[in-house]
């Protein structure tokens, strides 16, 4: 289906000139086709669709309680999702589990795909740690928040799978896909024009993932670009498409599909996820400031989460003791989670260490001696 979604208030852009954007769920929670898409969403049971359902109420109230801590004063920061979880459940359900992730600060909704516990994302914007988790393990990035440079990181991953001959084979246990995650804001970055110069020249297998959630912190898609962000990566090589990034079920659709045409070896692509940031661009923002409430009002109702249930209520044999399930489980999730942020033991300084190179280093080994002397000195002077 096409859809007619503008952009927001103050959009450069007429309707008509808008690209088509793939939907197969409409605001009110019935299903529409969209043609060559239609055979990934077949795919999905009424069962995939309720755990995509649970995993966006967990991942919501895993932001919620992010946000809550730190006006608590327990975290220090937190880069809030809210809006943006159908995006991210769709495209981390359709990855597979070889494919690696190269996320920005806001991946809440893909990390918690990739295994990583919400406690880890905490601890980060708690002070606790520079990363919380092996990359290598979740095949999941630590967060980025330097704007656009995890592009650059994810085309230079993608096209040493080239070299190693991980991509096109066939066999799809192996071939490997990188995603490059970026919001809309990033486009702005010469680092996002330089991954896309790479990826399209060496046709390596990365899909660039960007979330167009309509404001660049205080400053509208329409005001960044003069052009729809989904054909940013034509005159690269990269061709692209725009996806309903609060529909599930097209935004899964799609991330499979187009992961498949990577996967086996067609070059890059990019999928551009037409959202929206219902929230703070992060707990130091104030979007009062420069969003008006009649716009917030429309993309409330076209929230993914109550689409979703809509579906779930009209179509399937879902029943009102799942939903409180569902609900359930996110207290006790979110009770866990308060606990475990507030309990957290403060890290020995010296682990800042630890993790700095891959393999022992002179020049590392020198500052951890230098800093342990400097800790000694204190207590040197307390005994004295």
């Amino acid at each position: 289906m096409t859809s007619n979604i503008s952009v927001g208030t103050g959009a450069a852009h007429s309707q008509s000139s808008e690209p088509r954007m793939i939907q197969m769920l409409t605001e009110d929670g019935n299903r529409v086709e969209s043609g060559e898409y239609d055979a990934f969403a077949a795919e999905l049971t009424d069962e995939d669709l309720r755990g995509f359902y649970r995993d966006m109420v967990l991942v919501r109230r895993i932001d919620a309680e992010g946000a809550a801590l730190q006006r608590q004063g327990q975290l220090g920061l937190w880069a809030p999702l809210f809006g943006q979880e159908a995006a991210q459940i769709g495209m981390g359900r359709a990855a597979r589990p070889q494919d690696f992730v190269f996320p920005t600060y806001r991946e809440h909704g893909l990390a918690y795909t990739r295994g990583v516990e919400p406690e880890t994302l905490l601890s980060i914007f708690r002070g606790q740690n520079h990363g919380g988790w092996d990359p290598q393990e979740h095949r999941f990035h630590t967060y980025t928040i330097v704007i656009g440079s995890q592009t650059l990181h994810a085309t230079g991953y993608a096209m040493g799978v080239s070299m190693d001959g991980d991509v096109g084979t066939g066999d799809i246990e192996r071939d490997t896909v990188a995603i490059a995650c970026f919001g809309d804001g990033a486009t702005s970055q010469g680092d996002v024009s330089e991954a896309l110069t790479f990826a399209g020249a060496f046709h390596a297998p990365v899909l660039f993932f960007c979330q167009n959630n309509q404001w660049a912190i205080s400053e509208p898609t329409h005001v960044q670009t003069a052009a729809p962000l989904s054909t940013r990566g034509e005159g690269f090589g990269v061709p692209g498409i725009r996806v309903d990034g609060n529909d599930i079920i097209a935004m899964y659709s799609v991330a499979r599909a187009s992961l498949d045409s990577v996967r086996a070896g067609h070059g890059p692509m990019l999928i551009e996820a037409f959202t929206y940031r219902r929230g703070a661009h992060t707990t130091a923002d104030d979007p009062t400031k420069y969003r008006d409430k009649a716009e917030e009002e429309i993309w409330e109702d076209r929230d993914p989460i109550t689409r979703l249930k809509a579906y779930l209520d009209k179509h399937t044999e879902t029943s009102d003791e799942f939903f409180a399930e569902v609900d359930a489980e996110a207290d006790t999730l979110a009770a866990r989670i308060r606990h475990n942020c507030m309990t957290m033991e403060n890290p020995d300084a010296v682990e800042m260490f630890a993790h700095v190179t891959a393999e022992p280093h002179s020049l590392v080994d020198e500052e951890r001696a230098e800093f342990l002397a400097y800790q000694t000195s204190f207590a040197d002077a307390g005994e004295a």
